[in-house]
């Protein structure tokens, strides 16, 4: 957002197409992030462990989910994340596979809702073709904005960095003593995690991967309406 305010003083963006996308980022920290937790949540419930519950995190109510620093780097940089759900592999009867299924349950809910979003986007695309609309063009602009950013959380979550989803997978995957050892650096990693992010050395490979994703979600949600 940083960059795109500087874009608005330049004059390359207008204040419209600014505010459109702050508008999306706003959706998604307030709606989008919160499904995405509910996911793990309830997930992690289904499977036996009722730990989210007990801890007020099965539910889509945004305060309970979002986390301060990983919404205000969703706002500089378009990836970010909210509140871990805390689970206790133990309960599950399967410990590591259902953690696996816990942490994937978070970025797949992004790519869903990213691909509803991508689907209203064409369709508003389209009305506003049609129907030389122009209010229908700036909802398909705020649709197309709310899908890159959810795909940008869901690509961002993969990474195997705590406190992100990615090393709940590799939870399921290394030794416990291998796990927790590299936990007690956690708080270095999310200042490394930061300081590669502002420096774009991680946000440009992973914009690339988005992009990739983005492209063909839309390509996929305009077949219906032909375009």
């Amino acid at each position: 957002m940083i960059s795109d305010l500087i874009s608005v003083i330049r004059g390359d963006m207008t204040p419209l197409a600014f505010f459109i996308q702050l508008g999306a980022i706003v959706f998604v920290v307030f709606c989008a992030t919160p499904i995405h937790e509910y996911a793990h949540a309830l997930i992690a419930t289904k499977l036996g462990d009722e730990t989210p519950r007990a801890m007020g995190r099965l539910t889509i109510r945004p305060l309970a989910h979002i986390d301060p620093i990983g919404a205000l780097m969703i706002f500089l940089f378009g990836f970010g994340y909210a509140k871990p759900v805390q689970v206790r592999m133990a309960r599950f009867k399967n410990p590591k596979r259902d953690m696996a299924l816990v942490a994937l349950a978070g970025p797949v809910s992004n790519l869903l809702q990213a691909f509803v979003c991508s689907f209203v986007c064409s369709a508003c695309y389209f009305g506003a073709m049609k129907l030389e609309n122009m209010a229908l063009l700036y909802i398909s602009d705020f649709f197309l904005f709310a899908a890159i950013i959810n795909i940008n959380l869901a690509v961002f979550n993969f990474l195997p960095i705590p406190p992100l989803d990615g090393s709940r997978l590799v939870t399921a995957l290394l030794p416990a003593r291998i796990y927790y050892k590299i936990m007690q650096y956690e708080r270095y990693i999310q200042i490394a995690l930061f300081v590669l992010l502002f420096t774009g050395v991680l946000s440009k490979p992973l914009s690339i991967v988005s992009g990739f994703l983005v492209e063909a979600f839309v390509k996929i949600t305009s077949l219906p309406f032909g375009l």
